[in-house]
């Protein structure tokens, strides 16, 4: 087997606006970058670029604050505004406090802020939001690269989130198709034979953080092609990145 992975961030995507055909544009950047798709590639997408072709952005001078939104605000030191996005992006508030605001939000990720964010986004006051169904983009944008190149390679999503226990942000996968996205080893053996009980490895996220190496914020490259983990690949698009939430009941920090 061969155990290389290779990372290759792909230029020459334009400013992606809502109703863009990203897995068209995306297509087009690779072959321009003299690149070969294959199937048992993966193409790992900035959720920001996602968010702008599906229309989520929003204008926080066209937002009119509830009262719960500037009550939360006033204990936060936050925009009421943005609190007031947060809140209807929100499923449950898990923590405010200390200026922070973590939230499940309504397609069950718990995060900072609902993932709403202003980094990379043209005007002032504009912030996009996480895509309402992200294992469904990354399924469209699958077909719209099969249409564009012949070619349906796996999609990630990736957006970067916070770590309870570590410093640092590191990307994940929120959204996925025609990737295992969580490799469950349990019942193999390791080297010195004994059975795995509770290994599984969350293989999407691996893939979304390894893939951020390419980029930088100021660098322009939304996406990067992932090669060497095709045995990871399938033809069908799979359960999608959902199936790495953990369940409440199994979760103990909550």
């Amino acid at each position: 087997m061969d155990w290389r992975v290779e990372l290759i961030g792909i230029p020459g995507l334009p400013e992606i606006a809502a109703h863009d055909r990203l897995g068209t544009l995306i297509g087009g950047a690779i072959g321009a970058a003299g690149e070969q798709l294959d199937a048992g590639d993966i193409v790992v997408i900035s959720q920001k670029v996602v968010s702008k072709a599906e229309g989520r952005v929003r204008d926080l001078a066209l937002v009119e604050p509830g009262r719960r939104a500037r009550e939360v605000a006033s204990g936060l030191g936050k925009d009421p505004r943005l609190v007031e996005l947060i809140l209807g992006e929100s499923r449950a508030v898990v923590r405010a406090e200390r200026g922070v605001l973590i939230v499940e939000t309504r397609g069950g990720w718990i995060c900072a802020n609902a993932g709403i964010d202003a980094s990379n986004v043209p005007g002032d006051l504009s912030v996009t939001l996480l895509p309402e169904d992200p294992d469904a983009s990354a399924r469209r944008i699958r077909v719209e690269l099969d249409a564009a190149t012949g070619v349906a390679p796996a999609v990630v999503i990736a957006d970067s989130f916070g770590r309870p226990w570590r410093l640092g942000q590191t990307d994940v996968a929120i959204g996925c198709a025609g990737l295992t996205p969580l490799d469950d080893r349990r019942g193999r053996r390791d080297r010195a034979g004994r059975e795995l009980a509770v290994t599984e490895i969350a293989l999407a996220d691996q893939v979304a953080a390894a893939a951020d190496l390419t980029r930088t914020k100021e660098s322009g490259l939304p996406a990067c092609l992932v090669r060497g983990l095709e045995r990871f690949v399938s033809a069908d698009h799979g359960p999608g990145a959902r199936v790495l939430r953990r369940p409440e009941p199994d979760d103990l920090f909550r």
